[in-house]
């Protein structure tokens, strides 16, 4: 008797404790609230399990927790917030709404990816190709850090594979430090450099600054998701190391260059991530010779951070090395783990 009386108590103070959203619809939903974030409220539901309502669609909430809201000009604070008529209030302190970019923004840490992809051919044909290829990226409140890089290789032959040749030996590493001298405006400065023994390019260096603007950062646009998207024109000092015949033609020129990097994370699916980067650099003295480089493709989660990536990548020379040719197109498929 005394267990049944004691269960009895520790239940009536669950539901003493549970908290309770009433929506728009008449719903009436218990269980427990938690972060604010991209103007939903993440809850616990009894019920239905793990919820995401949008603020919009709530008439009022039976409790009042502390939440960080952070100002257009990127400063924090913990306040307590209270939602009615699908609206965030702030209770027992004066903070204008209108201010606020965020609430509980995301905890800045490093994220990134490595992917892997592999190809083997025996019998007639003889190929061993593979490329590893990553990025890893911070954003602090006035500065972002950025660096990416991959290496590719493959060899090709008949038979045995005797008659085996290098047909991809190519590599490249490059960062990247952003400053936000306002919320969505930056400038940047830049470092690259790449090694392609098959397209005669034995060494190329590039340094560069110049302004950004953030049009979208993570930002729900209609429904459809969360889509990121900057444009950024930089100045560079360019130098390359190409092969042309029996010599080796060192080079340096001053570059205009223009990139773009689009992400879009599908609202519907939430685990699959569509992007496209484009970067154009033409020679100030010299128009007619110019790099560009473009891919896009997706990344799909598979489980607990593992993902399966496609793209395709181009790159153009309008000037190569001597008997090389302009165009040059890989087709990626492989594994990757991502953080």
């Amino acid at each position: 008797m005394k267990k049944l009386v004691a269960m009895f108590v520790v239940a009536a103070a669950m539901v003493a404790v549970a908290d309770t959203v009433y929506l728009k619809s008449g719903s009436v939903i218990k269980g427990e609230s938690g972060l604010i974030q991209d103007g939903k409220l993440k809850f616990a539901s009894d019920d239905l399990g793990d919820l995401n309502i949008k603020i919009e669609n709530i008439v009022k909430i039976d409790t009042v927790k502390d939440h960080v809201v952070q100002y257009n000009d990127d400063s924090t604070e913990t306040v307590k917030l209270d939602i009615k008529d699908g609206k965030l209030v702030p209770v027992g302190s004066e903070v204008n709404m209108d201010n606020v970019k965020k609430t509980d923004p995301e905890i800045e840490k490093w994220h990134g990816a490595i992917n892997i992809a592999f190809n083997a051919a025996r019998g007639n044909t003889y190929e061993n190709s593979g490329s590893v290829f990553g990025s890893m990226s911070r954003r602090w409140e006035k500065d972002r850090f950025g660096f990416d890089g991959g290496y590719y290789y493959s060899e090709t032959g008949t038979r045995g594979g005797d008659d085996k040749k290098k047909s991809t030996d190519r590599w490249e590493l490059h960062a990247q430090h952003d400053h936000f001298w306002m919320p969505k405006f930056y400038g940047m400065e830049m470092g690259r450099v790449e090694r392609d023994m098959i397209k005669g390019v034995r060494a190329r260096y590039e340094l560069g600054l110049g302004p950004g603007y953030q049009w979208l950062d993570k930002t729900e646009l209609w429904g459809t998701g969360k889509w990121t998207f900057n444009q950024q024109l930089a100045i560079k000092w360019t130098k390359e190391e190409l092969e042309n015949s029996q010599d080796v033609s060192k080079y340096g020129y001053a570059a205009l260059s223009y990139e773009h990097h689009l992400a879009w994370l599908i609202g519907w699916n939430d685990d699959l991530e569509l992007f496209h980067n484009f970067r154009y650099d033409p020679e100030i003295d010299d128009f007619d010779k110019f790099l560009m480089r473009a891919n896009i493709g997706f990344s799909k989660e598979l489980f607990n951070g593992f993902t399966f990536v496609g793209k395709i990548e181009c790159d153009y020379d309008s000037k190569p090395a001597s008997d090389r040719r302009k165009w040059d197109m890989r087709y990626i498929a492989g594994l990757g783990y991502k953080w």
